[in-house]
């Protein structure tokens, strides 16, 4: 996968968030194969070297650092924290969050394309979670994105692809532009069903860290993710409304 010019060995991209202890979040990691982590901002401080144990796991794993904007609202806040987060983490990526609704954390598109407008003048590298809205996605583009993440389901309810239709149809739709799955994924099998609608790659974070073994649940989604992408390279067949024999009846023996 490539991502603003950066190539990617890794399709699995994995948050940082809510894990028992950094050594199992650790451990998770380098499970996972993933090379970008997403990092809030509250977990480093530019004053006192607050969180600095938390960056020096970071770094000491050799990933690469997506900060998001998590837990903005509105527009002005998620361009301020993106600012800040360059600052702290020495970085133009961002994963552009912009909360619409508290209950199920859906994006508010309105403010999204308007904060990634700004920001993508300003050089940042947007990574923005979005809907699986074709019109949002066209403006977000038009704003500078060279990425787009829609979600799956609401953000930590691991229902996995609410809406498989809509995701597919914006494959379509945008067949060269980088398409990441964010949010929602609860099991390997909600991975692996992103990668083979052609999904580039898939972010989570809940899913593995609440596993009661983080690790071993990173290892599952490297390998669903793996044999996803594989299957969406193997041209899958098509559903079929009715049965159709796999084994051709043509000179089979029969009794009069």
């Amino acid at each position: 996968m490539k991502a603003y010019d950066v190539e990617l060995g890794s399709r699995l991209l994995l948050g940082t968030a809510q894990y028992p202890s950094p050594a199992i979040l650790a451990d998770a990691v380098r499970a996972s194969g993933a090379e970008v982590v997403t990092v809030s901002l509250r977990r480093e401080s530019g004053r006192d070297r607050a969180g600095q144990g938390f960056w020096d796991l970071i770094r000491d794993l050799g990933v690469r650092v997506l900060p998001n904007t998590a837990g903005c609202h509105t527009a002005k806040e998620a361009v301020a924290t993106a600012q800040m987060a360059r600052e702290v983490f020495g970085t133009a990526w961002i994963k552009l969050e912009v909360i619409g609704d508290h209950d199920t954390l859906q994006p508010d598109v309105f403010g999204l394309v308007e904060a990634a407008g700004i920001l993508c003048r300003e050089g940042f590298e947007v990574f923005p979670y979005t809907t699986e809205d074709l019109g949002v996605a066209d403006r977000l583009l038009e704003a500078g994105c060279r990425v787009l993440m829609p979600w799956g389901a609401p953000i930590g309810s691991g229902r996995g692809l609410s809406n498989p239709y809509g995701l597919r149809t914006m494959r379509a739709r945008f067949p060269d532009v980088p398409l990441v799955v964010d949010a929602g994924i609860g099991l390997p099998s909600h991975a692996a069903q992103a990668m083979e609608l052609g999904y580039d790659a898939v972010l989570l974070n809940t899913a593995v860290a609440k596993a009661g073994d983080p690790a071993a649940m990173a290892r599952a989604f490297r390998q669903a993710i793996e044999a996803g992408r594989a299957a969406w390279l193997a041209d899958p067949m098509d559903a079929r409304d009715m049965a159709a024999p796999s084994t051709p009846v043509l000179g089979m023996a029969f009794r009069e």
